[in-house]
């Protein structure tokens, strides 16, 4: 039986980059002829995907398959971690709920999943020529080198090769990469092939005298300088490039509010990258201002989050839009806190049992239970103004909602989903924004409510704006990166 080659991207922290860089290679080798796949053994994301049979993985390993062209199976993400509080996570393991567990305790129990993600791993090796490997946070981080399954610990086992990412635009990243390489023990440092510095704006030449030294000092290569790239690629789990963004005016603006756990932000990248609509996040009651539409997004703790619009005086402001007239859509969690009351009878989402009042915006109840709802789906809109939009998504939530008023959509299996009432709708459909249908419609719409002219549009999918956006992430990594050399170390020549 044939082993896929492999390749493995660490980073010298979170938020280096690693996530696009191993996008932007899974597209590189795959524009080259190469069947390839991700792999990240253990993700801590609260932005997920749900795959064709139902299982859940993080949103990272989803975008990394569609930018190989693969269908996002499973295996490229054993374990994911759901944070559910500042000490514990939901652990989902080959797309399941395993447990609920404090960091302590996941801690001692992370090794038992081991032979899991090596049989994960072999079998997507078994089946592709590439794994572009994803590592976590950095291997350095030395209080947890025992034990590891994402790190050095799994490219031991695997012996994959390692590059070694480091993030300039941070600054400090000499020490950043000096310092990472320092700390692991030598036969970790033998399994770096080579440095990579990302998010460089400037004059490369400035940068070269201290690339030699970096090279003196720590015997490894740097392999390359990948630019600052100006691309729109989901990050894994951070609203930083979407904010950097804001500042941008467009004539429709559509405020998405800020929740503390907010989950699937990646729900709205669609509407991002629309001519005519700005998105913009808000934590605070005094920036929401007269938005266009206001959208309450997936939370990972709906209670905790209700609680929280209600202390912050969001939910007053939220309150008065809609009875103004706008337009408010809640999606999954947010769509539970927009209705009448939520109730928890076996502590599942509080951790104890109890009942809150919900925004009372829908007539609808949600009653926590323990079995996660999981599934793609198709749908078509019936909202008067947005009827017939044909939807595409996934559906993630722990709750059971009854509704006593409209559906918003009716599903292709004839059930319906969501409700909608006057201005104010909600739907349990992630990704609904992703065929383009939904968001043109919106568009059109908003641009009516506010007497703009909108100049008709074919729909772009979400899908294929985001080919586009993988083909220009490969392109500037392609060229910032020595892939002759990368190939020779994995063996590809």
């Amino acid at each position: 039986m044939s082993r896929a080659k492999s390749i493995m991207i660490q980073g010298t922290m979170s938020g280096a980059g690693k996530s696009l860089l191993c996008a932007a290679l899974c597209r590189i080798f795959s524009q080259d002829g190469w069947q390839t796949a991700p792999f990240k053994s253990q993700n801590m994301a609260l932005n997920s995907f749900v795959t064709l049979d139902g299982l859940e993985i993080g949103r990272a390993q989803a975008v990394q398959a569609q930018a190989a062209g693969m269908e996002p199976d499973v295996r490229m993400n054993p374990v994911l971690l759901k944070p559910c509080s500042d000490m514990g996570s939901q652990v989902i393991v080959l797309g399941e709920v395993r447990s609920q567990m404090m960091a302590a305790e996941y801690f001692r129990y992370k090794r038992q999943l081991f032979p899991e993600i090596l049989a994960a791993y072999d079998s997507l090796a078994a089946e592709n020529d590439v794994i572009v490997i994803e590592g976590a946070g950095s291997p350095a981080e030395i209080n947890l080198r025992a034990d590891d399954i994402v790190n050095m610990g799994l490219a031991q086992q695997i012996d994959a090769p390692v590059l070694l990412v480091g993030d300039i635009d941070r600054g400090g990243v000499f020490a950043q990469l000096y310092g990472t390489v320092a700390l692991l023990q030598p036969e970790e440092q033998d399994r770096i092939v080579g440095l990579v510095v990302n998010k460089f704006r400037g004059d490369l030449e400035i940068l070269r005298p201290g690339l030699a030294m970096l090279e003196e000092k720590t015997g490894k290569p740097v392999l390359g300088v990948v630019p600052f790239l100006t691309v729109d690629v989901d990050d894994e789990d951070s609203l930083a490039p979407r904010l950097e963004r804001q500042g941008i005016h467009k004539p429709l603006d559509a405020a998405v509010v800020r929740l503390p756990r907010m989950s699937n932000f990646t729900d709205f990248a669609p509407l991002e990258s629309h001519p005519q609509i700005g998105v913009r996040y808000v934590d605070e009651a005094r920036r929401l201002g007269s938005p266009d539409l206001v959208i309450l997004p997936g939370t990972k703790s709906t209670v905790d989050d209700l609680l929280w619009l209600r202390q912050s005086g969001l939910e007053a402001a939220i309150q008065k839009l809609a009875g103004q007239g706008t337009p408010v859509l809640g999606v999954c969690g947010g769509y539970q806190i927009l209705g009448e009351s939520l109730h928890d009878p076996d502590g599942v989402e509080c951790g104890k049992p109890g009942s809150v009042r919900g925004m009372g915006l829908l007539p609808i109840e949600t009653t926590f239970i323990g079995q996660k709802h999981r599934r793609q789906v198709k749908a078509k809109v019936s909202v008067d103004a947005l009827a017939n939009a044909e939807l595409a998504g996934y559906e993630i939530h722990m709750g059971r909602t009854e509704v006593k008023g409209a559906p918003f959509c009716v599903l292709d299996d004839g059930h319906p989903d969501g409700c909608a009432q006057g201005n104010v709708w909600g739907t349990y459909l992630h990704g609904l924004f992703d065929s383009g249908a939904l968001t043109e419609k919106l568009a059109r719409m908003l641009c009516q409510r506010k007497g703009l002219l909108l100049e008709l549009a074919q729909p772009l999918s979400h899908a294929a704006y985001q080919q586009q956006q993988f083909d220009l992430l490969a392109g500037g990594v392609r060229q910032a990166l020595d892939m002759e050399k990368i190939y020779q170390i994995m063996g590809l020549t």
